[in-house]
C-alpha cells in the first residue's frame, strides 16, 4: 500500500470511528470447459478480439432466455486472507470455512445468477460467459468496526446458443454494495442478512438488470471507500 493511499485509509478509519428460497436450476447448463486463465480485462477467445472490436455495437435483441452459463474465477486472482480494513490482493472471502476462496465466490455468483435469470424462460436463448475480476467483502476487523465497501467486478459475454454470436458487445460490469459494520452487522445477521445473503441477493438484480434493461446495471457511488477498493 503507498504512503497515499495508507494516508487516506487511516483518515477514513478515524472519521467513521469517531461517528459511533429455492433455485430453479435445472434448466441451466453450468458449463466448465477448462478455460485457461487469460488476462482479466480480455476475457473473451483472444481469437475474436479483432472483430469485436471491429463490430459495430448492435442493440440486444429483449427478451432473453438463459440456457447455460459459465463462471470462471482465473487461478491468476490474488486471494487475500490479511485481517486489515483495507482489503489486499484480489479476492476477499472470510465467510465461508478456510478453503479454496475461488472456488466459494464462483459458487456465490452460480448460486447468484441462477436466480437472477431464473425468470428468463422465453426470448432468444443465450449462454453467459462471466470471468470474475474482483470480489471483495469485508475482513473480520472492517466487518465487526467500520464495515465499508463490498466491492465486485466481473465480465460478461452473452452469445446466442443457436448461431454462437455474441450479443450485444462485452463489458465490464461494476457491482458494489454497501457493507455493514460494527452494530449494524451484528443486527443484520440476526436477520440472516449475512455478508452470503447480501451478496448472493444483490448480484441476481445485477445480473437481472444486465438482461433485461437496455441501460443495463448502474453501480451505486459509495464514496471514497469504494475508490480505494479498486487499487
Amino acid at each position: 500500500m503507498n504512503v497515499i493511499r495508507l494516508l487516506a485509509a487511516l483518515s477514513v478509519v478515524a472519521f467513521v470511528s469517531a461517528c459511533a428460497g429455492q433455485n430453479d436450476t435445472a434448466r441451466l447448463q453450468h458449463v466448465d470447459p477448462q478455460i485457461p486463465d487469460v488476462d482479466v480485462v480480455s476475457f473473451v477467445d483472444p481469437s475474436e478480439l479483432d472483430a469485436i472490436a471491429q463490430e459495430v455495437a448492435r442493440p440486444v435483441t429483449l427478451p432473453l432466455r438463459v440456457d447455460a452459463m459459465t463462471i470462471v474465477v482465473p487461478r491468476t486472482l490474488q486471494v487475500s486472507e490479511a485481517n486489515r480494513y483495507l482489503p489486499a490482493g484480489d479476492i476477499v472471502w472470510r465467510e465461508d470455512p478456510p478453503g479454496d476462496r475461488r472456488d466459494q465466490v464462483r459458487a456465490i455468483f452460480e448460486t447468484a445468477f441462477a436466480t437472477g435469470t431464473q425468470a428468463m424462460t422465453e426470448g432468444t436463448p443465450v449462454s453467459l460467459y462471466v470471468q470474475v475480476m474482483r470480489f471483495h467483502a469485508l475482513t473480520e476487523k472492517a466487518r465487526y468496526s467500520v464495515g465499508g465497501v463490498h466491492s465486485i467486478k466481473f465480465g460478461l459475454a452473452v452469445r446466442d446458443l443457436e448461431t454462437g454470436r455474441l450479443v450485444g458487445t462485452p463489458r465490464i460490469v461494476e457491482a458494489d454494495l454497501n457493507a455493514f459494520g460494527g452494530r449494524a452487522a451484528l443486527a443484520a445477521e440476526r436477520r440472516g442478512q449475512t455478508q452470503k445473503a447480501r451478496i448472493t441477493a444483490h448480484l441476481a438484480q445485477v445480473i437481472q438488470d444486465e438482461l433485461t434493461t437496455s441501460e443495463g446495471h448502474q453501480n451505486a457511488k459509495l464514496g471514497l471507500i469504494q475508490h480505494l477498493n479498486r487499487f
